[in-house]
């Protein structure tokens, strides 16, 4: 079985230190020896980001106390799998040799799914927001859409935060897990008004939003710096 380069060797990849896992490296290996395609690793983590939003939301739908934590725990380990196989899939297509000429159709627009019904479920999450939700989710997309650009422009992917995916999903899994673990009398909620309080899922939601907020800015100032330059140097990408 050939020998994985170093993850830094692939340009315009998304830096990852997991890739750099021993038993990231053997589970694609093994999975590029079977060949299971890149892109069914992909759906499966899609399914893992819509299932996570399912699971988010239904913790409102229950009156047994064990049963919610159980719902956020299983969430947080929905989103653990999607990020799993964000990682995978790109190994096995890449150090596998087993690109696909629509790969990146499945690269991208499954991780905009995720995003979105991850982030829109926990807005209806037993503590949630469900407004935030949806401003988190947009702001998320908009991220990737900055990066797009970006790439379009012959910049290049700008994968820095300081909200990108890992941190967005990174907060979003402490959070549920604080939420299945942590005693009752440790919940953390803000009176809106009456009628409204938001808990701890609405207030990671809203750090999201402004985090990805910034991390759009910072992107786009990076990109119309860098087509600035290119002009000022007479440069085409």
């Amino acid at each position: 079985m050939p020998t994985m380069p170093a993850p830094e060797a692939i340009p315009d990849r998304r830096p990852i230190a997991a890739r750099r896992l021993a038993v990231i490296q053997t589970t694609a290996r093994l999975l590029a020896a079977r060949r299971v395609s890149p892109n069914l690793i992909s759906l499966v983590g899609m399914a893992g980001g819509i299932v996570a939003g399912a699971a988010f939301a239904a913790t409102a739908q229950t009156d047994s106390p064990l049963a919610v934590r159980a719902l956020f725990l299983f969430a947080a380990a929905c989103i653990q799998l999607r990020l799993l196989c964000n990682v995978i899939d790109g190994l096995v297509a890449v150090e596998g040799n087993m690109r696909s000429p629509v790969g990146e159709v499945y690269n991208e627009a499954p991780d905009r799914i995720s995003d979105i019904c991850t982030i829109v479920g926990a807005g209806y999450a037993l503590s949630g927001w469900p407004v935030m939700g949806y401003w988190a989710a947009i702001f998320a997309v908009g991220t990737a859409y900055v990066r797009a650009l970006g790439k379009g422009a012959g910049l290049g992917s700008d994968f820095r935060g300081p909200m990108a995916k890992q941190q967005r999903m990174a907060i979003l899994t402490a959070g549920a897990v604080y939420l299945a673990v942590a005693p009752q009398s440790w919940g953390v909620s803000i009176q809106m008004n009456d009628q409204q309080a938001i808990g701890l899922t609405g207030l990671l939601l809203a750090l999201i939003t402004l985090g990805s907020v910034f991390t759009c800015l910072r992107r786009l100032a990076r990109i119309v710096t860098g087509l600035r330059t290119r002009a000022a140097d007479g440069t085409t990408p």
